[in-house]
């Protein structure tokens, strides 16, 4: 190698660790809600919240469904709990005095998964209608995000989407997610071309600001009585990241 190419930095050739459903650390608990491994006994339950007729955009943008029976959803269930490379989580939403874990009312899923490069994904969300644009669903996310970057030991966590999943990428910019581009004709779903938007954040852009400001959103002293929000989460990471 010449000396007058430029390469990246030094780092350490250390890999993160996999995520194990049998370790306690797999079980992530905030204030609204808590993420365990997911069953395909919560089939029954995510059914009610997820599928049929009015929730059919759920699963628009998703590689499977809608599912019209139970049947099939649990399948799809079961395929995901015995996928292997993927670590599927249930959302559990919790009773306002924090006596129980709650109800299920979506998925999560880590995903490519690459221990050796430190690199990691937050993909198959699937959130009920009750769980959309709300302090649980905010909270979630973030206990995925600390998971892979403070327990596991993760640099660089993903979140890609459908480029014509508006939602999904505003989303992902409020939450800290900087946009990378597209991969045009990505790949084909659903008999329909897909071109994908990735995001990213990178662990120094976590502890740099993106952390401090979702700590700071979802702390009680920013919602008021009625639990309206006092800042954005946008406008606490400017700030943040300022200071």
């Amino acid at each position: 190698m010449s000396q007058s190419q430029p390469v990246g930095p030094v780092t350490s050739s250390s890999p993160a660790l996999a995520p194990n459903a049998a370790s306690p650390s797999a079980i992530l608990h905030g204030k609204h809600v808590t993420l365990r491994p997911l069953s395909p006994s919560d089939a029954p339950l995510l059914f009610k919240c997820l599928c049929g007729p009015p929730d059919d955009a759920l699963w628009t943008y998703m590689h499977g469904g809608p599912y019209p029976d139970l049947e099939s959803f649990t399948s799809y269930i079961s395929s995901l709990c015995n996928g292997g490379a993927i670590f599927p989580l249930v959302i559990l939403l919790r009773p306002e005095d924090g006596t129980a874990d709650g109800v299920p009312v979506g998925i999560t899923t880590l995903l490519a998964i690459v221990p050796a490069h430190r690199s990691i994904e937050i993909g198959y969300v699937t959130y009920a209608r009750q769980l959309q644009r709300t302090t649980a669903a905010t909270e979630a996310v973030f206990l995925l995000l600390q998971y892979s970057f403070d327990v596991l030991g993760y640099s660089r966590v993903e979140w890609k989407c459908n480029a014509l999943n508006g939602p999904s990428k505003a989303a992902a910019k409020r939450l800290g997610f900087v946009a990378e581009g597209e991969f045009r004709k990505h790949m084909i779903v659903k008999g329909r071309r897909r071109d994908t938007a990735w995001f990213s954040i990178l662990d120094d852009e976590w502890q740099a600001g993106v952390k401090k400001a979702l700590v700071e959103w979802l702390d009680e002293g920013n919602f008021d009585s009625h639990g309206i929000q006092k800042r954005k989460l946008e406008e606490i990471r400017q700030e943040t990241i300022k200071d």
